[in-house]
């Protein structure tokens, strides 16, 4: 993801949409600046866990909504199992 080509103004709007799916997805309720932030921060994540498995989900904004969808999912969860 690292050749992804996409700028920060996507990386915003992609992040958003992931981290709204995520939050769909894991029943969360978190707000819009709290989306965006987990799908931008998920997509590093999922992209780091990814690389270290040596798999790939492709490029552009498909792979980043992806990565940040699945990263957020993770945060998520590691989220809820601090808190308990």
């Amino acid at each position: 993801m690292q050749d992804a080509q996409v700028g920060w103004i996507a990386a915003i709007i992609i992040g958003g949409l992931a981290g709204w799916l995520a939050e769909m997805f894991m029943r969360s309720n978190t707000g819009i600046f709290m989306n965006i932030i987990l799908g931008i921060v998920g997509a590093i994540v999922a992209n780091f866990i990814l690389g270290a498995l040596h798999l790939s989900l492709g490029t552009g904004w498909t792979a980043y909504l992806i990565a940040g969808f699945i990263g957020a999912c993770i945060l998520i969860a590691l989220g809820r199992l601090i808190r308990r």
